[in-house]
C-alpha cells in the first residue's frame, strides 16, 4: 500500500550550494590545494568543507604566515575559475528543483560561498529557479551559525520547522539543525551521521516531494476500534472492515474484539506491520513496529502495546486496551438510579484492570517517547459526567494522560461524542427502553499535540438485531485522532 502520511505543510525547501546542487566541493577542494601548495588530507577537511573563503583563508595563514586578504583573494580567484568551466549539477539536482516548482514548493539558495560566485552558480542553474539566495555576503555569521537558514526563511517568509535544508556537509548541517530546520543530508566527500530529525540519503536522484514533506513535523492518525466479535455479526466484514480503515486515513489502529486472527489479515491485505495479543487485541501499523509490550497470551480483557518508528527521530508507544464490561455504569445509573458513589464503587474491576495497564505501559515507558492509550474502557468519563467522577478515566490523567477528543471538543454537551452505541438505539432486552447512548472508546495521549479528533461511523447502520447487511460491521463507533508530532 502507498503510506498515507499528513503533516504541517512543507513551506519551502533550503538547498546549500557547493556540493549539494552543484558538483563544486571538488572544485573548491582543488582551489584550496592550489592555493595551499599541497594536497589536503582527511584532516584539512573541518576547515574547507562547508566553510567560507574567510575561515580557510585565516586557517591557510595561520599555516603559511601569508596575509588573510591575499589568501582570501586567491582563493576567490581559483574557485570561481574553476566554478564558471566546471559546473556540474549533482545528481537529481535539477528534476528535484523542477518537481518542487510545479507543486509550488519555493526553494532557496543557502550558502556559504560569496555572492559572486553564487551568482555564477544561478545562473548556470536558472535563477528563475529559486526564490531567495543568501549568500556569505548576507549574514554577520554564516555556517555553521543558524544565521544563514534563518535568512534564508525570513526572506521567503516560512516557518524554519516547516522547511528541509539539503546539505552535503557536516558544517551546513549544524547550521540548518541549529534554525530550527530538518534536515537531508546528502553528503558528498565526507560522511555525515544519522540524528533525529534529519534523513541521509546517498543521492538526491529518486527524492521526491511526498518524501520530503515527510521530514517537517509528521503526524500520526490513530484509530481505536472494537471490531465486535472480530465483525462476524455483519456480512463480508473483513472487506468493511479494510473499507474503513483505508478511508479513516489511519495510519495505526488499536483493536479489540479481534476474534483471533482480525489483526493479523487487516494487517496483511493493507500490506501493515501488526502485532497479536492473547485472542482479543492487536495493533496494526503502516510503520515499522520495533518493540511489543505486555503479555502476549493476555485474556480477553486487559492491554497490549507496540513501538513504532513514524520517521527519523520519531518513535510512538501505542498501547489497545479492552476493560471488562459489567457491571455497566450508564446502566446501573439510568435504569437503576444508583447514585454517584455506588456507581464509582462498582468500577473497582475495571479500575484494577486499567492500573495494570498504566504499570505496564509505565514499566516499557522510553524517555522521550509519547505514548497513545486507546480502547474500550465499557465505560463513562469523568469529563462528561458532572456529577460521577468515573475513577477509571481518573486514573488515566492521574497517570498524565490527556483525552484527546476532549482536547479536541471541550465541551461534552455540544460535542459528546458517543461511541456506544451506532447500532443500539433501543435496549436489547425488548423493554423498548432507550439505550444510555455514551462515550466509551477513548484514544489518550501522552506527549503529543492534538490536531483534530473525531467519532468515525460510516453509513447508516440499521438497528439490532438487523445488521448483517450494515456497511458499518460494528456496535462501536471508532475513535480517530489526529497527533503532531514535535521532534525529540
Amino acid at each position: 500500500m502507498t503510506p498515507h502520511t499528513r503533516q504541517r505543510p512543507l513551506q519551502a525547501v533550503l538547498f546549500d550550494m557547493d556540493g549539494t546542487l552543484v558538483d563544486t566541493e571538488r572544485l573548491w577542494w582543488e582551489a584550496v590545494e592550489q592555493v595551499a601548495g599541497r594536497p589536503l588530507t582527511e584532516a584539512d577537511q573541518p576547515d574547507v568543507l562547508g566553510r567560507p573563503v574567510e575561515h580557510t583563508a585565516a586557517w591557510l595563514g595561520t599555516a603559511t604566515g601569508r596575509p588573510e586578504a591575499d589568501l582570501a583573494a586567491e582563493l576567490h580567484h581559483e574557485f570561481a575559475a574553476r566554478v564558471r568551466t566546471g559546473i556540474v549539477p549533482r545528481p537529481g539536482a535539477l528534476d528535484l528543483l523542477d518537481a518542487l516548482a510545479a507543486a509550488g514548493v519555493p526553494a532557496a539558495l543557502v550558502t556559504a560561498s560569496p555572492r559572486a560566485v553564487a551568482d555564477v552558480v544561478l545562473d548556470a542553474l536558472g535563477a528563475d529557479r529559486f526564490a531567495a539566495s543568501v549568500t556569505a555576503d548576507d549574514t554577520t555569521r554564516t555556517k555553521p551559525a543558524p544565521d544563514p537558514y534563518r535568512a534564508a526563511c525570513r526572506a521567503l517568509g516560512v516557518d524554519p520547522a516547516a522547511c528541509v535544508a539539503v546539505e552535503d556537509t557536516e558544517t551546513g548541517v549544524a547550521s540548518a539543525e541549529a534554525a530550527g530546520c530538518a534536515v537531508l543530508a546528502v553528503p558528498s566527500l565526507a560522511p555525515i551521521g544519522t540524528a533525529p530529525g534529519r534523513t541521509v540519503r546517498d543521492s538526491l536522484t529518486g527524492v521526491t516531494l511526498e518524501e520530503l514533506r515527510r521530514m517537517v513535523t509528521p503526524e500520526l492518525r490513530v484509530m481505536s476500534w472494537n471490531l465486535w466479535l472480530g465483525g462476524s455479526e455483519v456480512d463480508d466484514h473483513r472487506a468493511k472492515q479494510l473499507k474503513v480503515i483505508l478511508e479513516s486515513g489511519a495510519d495505526v489502529v488499536g483493536l479489540q474484539e479481534t476474534g483471533g486472527t482480525a489483526a493479523q489479515e487487516l494487517a496483511e491485505a493493507l500490506g501493515w506491520h501488526h502485532h497479536r495479543a492473547g485472542e482479543n487485541l492487536g495493533v496494526i501499523s503502516r510503520h515499522p513496529i520495533t518493540a511489543r509490550f505486555g503479555d502476549p497470551d493476555v485474556g480477553f480483557y486487559g492491554a497490549a502495546g507496540v513501538r513504532i518508528a513514524v520517521a527519523p527521530g520519531h518513535e510512538v508507544d501505542v498501547w489497545t486496551a479492552h476493560l471488562h464490561y459489567t457491571p455497566y455504569g450508564p446502566y446501573e445509573a439510568a435504569f437503576d438510579g444508583l447514585p454517584a458513589q455506588e456507581l464509582i464503587a462498582h468500577e473497582e474491576l475495571r479500575l484494577a484492570q486499567m492500573r495494570d495497564a498504566l504499570a505496564r505501559i509505565a514499566e516499557s515507558s522510553a524517555e522521550g517517547v509519547p505514548v497513545v492509550l486507546v480502547g474500550d474502557f465499557n465505560c463513562p468519563s469523568h469529563l462528561d459526567w458532572p456529577d460521577v467522577a468515573w475513577p477509571v478515566t481518573k486514573a488515566a490523567e492521574d497517570a498524565a494522560f490527556a483525552d484527546s477528543y476532549r482536547d479536541a471538543h471541550p465541551d461534552p454537551a455540544a460535542e459528546p461524542g458517543h461511541t456506544w452505541s451506532p447500532i443500539h438505539p433501543v435496549h436489547e432486552d425488548g423493554s423498548g427502553r432507550p439505550e444510555p447512548q455514551d462515550r466509551i472508546d477513548y484514544v489518550l495521549h501522552r506527549g503529543l499535540t492534538v490536531r483534530d479528533a473525531r467519532t468515525l461511523v460510516t453509513g447508516s447502520p440499521r438497528p439490532w438485531p438487523d445488521v448483517a447487511d450494515n456497511d458499518w460491521p460494528s456496535d462501536h463507533a471508532a475513535v480517530v485522532t489526529t497527533f503532531a508530532l514535535t521532534r525529540t
